[in-house]
């Protein structure tokens, strides 16, 4: 007979101990987890829509501290209202206080300053970074007025990786002693000024200002003929009379660009890129360093492409998968208009259509430049457009829009946390291009213009900007007085 043999009693306090480690390591494993993909998430996050910070972290102080200390001095507002000087007695004992006020200068002087910059083409700080070579980039900064955006855009071009080997062209339309010893303070790369001569604040009361004979905007064309003011056989094509400060920016853009390929001494034999900006843009640190890539990597990726977009118009912007990819289309007036660039080949194609251009019936130069590609160039503007964009708009005001606070700190923040998360994630400098799905290139439809260009004075004015005039003008490093 087999004899049963007991089972021993299980240990249920080493299976309870068992149990409940097994538990805590599970719980310790799934809130790491937990954690990890937290991480993720908000790294993704920030990655993806980095626009979206702390809206309350816009003050004055809260920029300047993301902004090296050493360039503080760009955003330090000078005033020219009034100087206290001190004069001592014949005693030296006491001082006497006499008040200076600053008189700004006269549209005759204006004038004659212009005409002395534009004529010496003085080139600052040449002594110390050597002449602009061939194939450096040139880049051309179109000022008006907005001296706080200007500021910002200064900072922001001193701290991009080989700022130092560019020069600078700011072309002003408007004579202003503090814009200019602002730009005279920059040190850090080759700077020049040019002056447009024919501005409104220089003729406030002849063409191409508002002359008294002018039609009004919304007078009709038969009470204008009645009346025989200026250009009244001519509205524009929605029966408008010209606005001086909308035709303005037209004017300069075209005389800027012809005088930078064919009349500046400096540039006479330059072959690289120059790169379009304007007063109220941001650049990334890393903008020209792209801008390079974009130029070694065009004649495989995009051989048809003549312009080079740096520049969108994006609410948010994702570093996180496009910080390197390009991709290609058409050039677009309302979409590639910011922080592009083309060389002389493409400005000489361009030039050729100056007919096209200063008779075409729209105040913006940027849907000009559309219609001539449209209408008259063999090779139509292609580009090639960076995903993550390294130019960023930050004006809240211009000829477009106007709000109460134009001296908003809210967009530069938002711009400057972008390219911190940008910078922070390694998502600057990449070291090669992709190109994602090319955009089918279909005929793009033609579409009528905005208006604002219907006098034939402004036809004339345009068309005589384009004859070359270059001079043999030695550009010295001096200061003009």
């Amino acid at each position: 007979m087999r004899r049963r043999i007991p089972l021993p009693l299980p240990n249920t306090g080493s299976m309870y101990r068992r149990r409940n480690a097994y538990c805590i390591r599970a719980t310790i494993t799934i809130f790491v987890l937990f954690i990890l993909l937290q991480i993720h998430v908000s790294y993704y996050s920030e990655s993806r829509d980095p626009i979206v910070g702390d809206p309350t972290n816009d003050s004055t102080a809260a920029i300047l501290s993301m902004v090296p200390s050493v360039f503080h001095k760009f955003l330090k507002v000078k005033t020219r209202n009034q100087t206290l000087t001190a004069v001592g007695n014949h005693n030296g004992t006491t001082q006497n206080l006499y008040l200076e006020v600053y008189h700004p200068p006269n549209i005759t002087e204006i004038k004659r300053m212009i005409a002395k910059y534009n004529e010496l083409q003085i080139v600052l700080n040449e002594d110390t970074f050597g002449p602009l070579q061939n194939d450096s980039v040139i880049i051309v900064i179109q000022v008006h007025t907005r001296i706080t955006y200007l500021r910002h855009l200064i900072v922001s071009l001193a701290q991009a990786r080989d700022i130092s080997k560019t020069l600078l062209i700011f072309s002003h339309d408007y004579y202003d002693e503090d814009i200019n010893d602002l730009v005279q303070t920059i040190d850090f790369c080759k700077v020049m000024q040019i002056f447009y001569p024919f501005s409104i604040q220089t003729h406030p009361h002849e063409f191409p200002g508002v002359d008294p004979g002018d039609c009004p905007r919304d007078m009709k064309r038969d009470q204008a003929i009645i009346r025989k003011c200026n250009n009244a056989l001519h509205p524009d094509l929605y029966g408008h009379y010209r606005e001086a400060p909308f035709t303005q920016t037209k004017h300069h853009w075209w005389w800027k660009a012809n005088r930078v390929f064919d009349q500046l001494e400096v540039t006479r034999f330059h072959t690289g890129l120059v790169l379009f900006l304007e007063e109220d843009h941001y650049v990334a640190e890393d903008f020209l360093y792209l801008l390079e890539l974009m130029e070694k990597r065009a004649h495989d990726l995009c051989p048809q492409c003549n312009i080079l977009s740096l520049g969108t118009y994006l609410k948010t912007f994702n570093y996180y998968t496009y910080n390197s990819k390009v991709e290609v289309m058409p050039w677009i007036s309302s979409k590639h208009n910011m922080g592009f660039a083309f060389n002389r080949s493409t400005w000489h194609g361009i030039r050729v259509c100056a007919k096209h251009f200063c008779s075409y019936d729209d105040y913006n130069w940027d849907w000009s430049l559309q219609h001539v590609s449209q209408q008259c160039l063999v090779k139509k503007l292609h580009a090639m457009i960076v995903k993550g964009p390294r130019v960023f708009h930050i004006g809240e005001c211009g000829v477009h829009h106007k709000k109460k606070n134009c001296e908003s700190n809210q967009v530069i923040s938002k711009v400057q946390q972008v390219l911190r998360i940008a910078r922070n994630a390694g998502q600057m400098f990449p070291r090669s291009l992709t190109l994602t799905v090319v955009s089918l290139i279909k005929k793009t439809k033609l579409r009528k213009g905005n208006g604002g260009w219907g006098d034939l004075r402004d036809f004339q004015l345009c068309m005589n900007t384009t004859i070359p005039t270059r001079k043999n003008t030695t550009h010295r490093n001096i200061k003009i007085k």
